[in-house]
């Protein structure tokens, strides 16, 4: 292993406790009984990879959930039931971000959507008091903003090429396996952090 000089950071389950179970229940209670074939933390469906890529806005999402559920569900519902995984900010590991961006060049890349970036900036700002998450990275990328997501190859190679980072100095961390895997692909160093071992306890 290489020494490293810099790190992206996957968002959920790594700074955001996200409980997947809970939007499927809200989906279910909604009537979408098969709501674990649409999306799950391994897997997202064509509206939802559409979605997270920004190739389909909230409002035309709404409109194909609907399309593809057949219930009438409002947009409130639906953004309520899919907003329901967001959970809290670890305050210390927010706090950890000041100590670890003294000693990496630190970048932030999730898998996410605009419905959802919206909520968990809400989230933050609610906690904190501070107006915006992604002052803590040199820049963070989001799914939605660059048209591509993880574990494609070509969505770490866009961050790579944009900073002009050297693959072999770079760490990232991920909670989700197949974005692990999709890391390493390209040739970045990898830690896959798993529940409950938070990040801060990773010695970096």
């Amino acid at each position: 292993m290489q020494p490293i000089k810099n790190i992206i950071f996957d968002l959920g389950g790594v700074f955001i406790d996200i409980h997947y179970q809970k939007t499927e229940d809200a989906f279910i209670d909604l009537g979408v009984t098969d709501f674990h074939t649409l999306f799950t933390q391994h897997h997202a469906s064509d509206i939802f990879e559409l979605l997270e890529t920004g190739k389909l806005s909230p409002e035309a999402f709404y409109d194909a959930f609907r399309a593809t559920t057949q219930l009438s569900l409002s947009n409130e519902q639906i953004k309520t039931a899919w907003n329901a995984m967001l959970g809290n900010f670890g305050m210390e590991k927010i706090e950890w971000l000041r100590f670890i961006r003294s000693k990496y060049n630190i970048f932030l890349f999730s898998n996410t959507n605009q419905i959802h970036y919206d909520g968990f900036m809400e989230i933050y700002r609610e906690q904190t008091g501070r107006e915006d998450f992604n002052d803590h990275f040199i820049k963070a990328y989001y799914s939605q903003h660059i048209g591509v997501r993880k574990p494609y190859p070509e969505s770490f190679q866009y961050i790579l090429k944009e900073q002009g980072l050297n693959v072999s100095e770079t760490l990232f961390i991920d909670d989700t396996l197949k974005n692990i895997e999709g890391a390493k692909a390209v040739g970045l160093q990898t830690i896959h952090l798993n529940a409950p071992v938070s990040v801060i306890e990773l010695g970096l």
